[in-house]
């Protein structure tokens, strides 16, 4: 009996592998996939609400016939970030889609902008309605480098709109600055414009 102790202990230290309790895995990862369509849900509710109390956003401007016959000031390729309510950079614009982020390609006549958009849709600001570009870090949520966004103020029916972009080439920005604010007569104010901007984004 001696020299089968060892191997009786043995024998009664081994154990069963644990089973792996399938049902209660699939359970938690059910649970994740309905938790996440849930809040997916919710977004695109909150998105088509805040669509509802924009309706009365009047439809973006064509581009005009013959606009790319005239002299061309400036150019730029990079991204659309977003557009809100002017001076409101939490308070985005969804109305008639400015408030999907794409691919995008501007150009700066004397007639006024015109922003070509990948996926999305494109849309004219006329010289007229123009009102000044600031460089700016923050919009509709989306925070950069100091100076990463350019920011375009420009007027759509009755209401102020901060248009956000970020060129290919951020170096770029600055002339679009000076570019937007000498058509618009308001290159005297950019600078004022742009630090009581920062602050107020600091302030929020």
């Amino acid at each position: 009996m001696t020299t089968l102790n060892p191997l009786y202990q043995l024998a009664a230290e081994e154990k069963s592998a644990e089973v792996t309790d399938w049902s209660a895995r699939i359970s938690w990862v059910l649970g994740l996939l309905v938790l996440i369509a849930f809040v997916y849900w919710l977004m695109r509710q909150g998105w088509k609400w805040r669509g509802s109390l924009q309706s009365g956003l009047p439809e973006l401007t064509a581009t005009p016939e013959g606009f790319a016959d005239g002299e061309k000031l400036l150019t730029l390729t990079g991204r659309y970030h977003a557009s809100t309510t002017a001076g409101q950079w939490l308070d985005r614009i969804v109305a008639h889609g400015l408030g999907t982020r794409s691919r995008v390609e501007l150009t700066l006549t004397a007639q006024g902008l015109d922003v070509v958009r990948t996926g999305a849709a494109d849309f004219f600001v006329p010289a007229a309605a123009l009102r000044e570009a600031r460089l700016d870090k923050a919009l509709a949520g989306k925070v950069l480098p100091e100076g990463g966004l350019l920011v375009i103020t420009w007027e759509h029916g009755d209401r102020l709109i901060d248009s956000g972009f970020r060129s290919d080439r951020a170096a770029e920005h600055q002339a679009w600055v000076d570019a937007v604010n000498h058509l618009t007569g308001a290159a005297g104010d950019h600078l004022t414009s742009t630090t009581t901007s920062t602050t107020e984004g600091t302030a929020r």
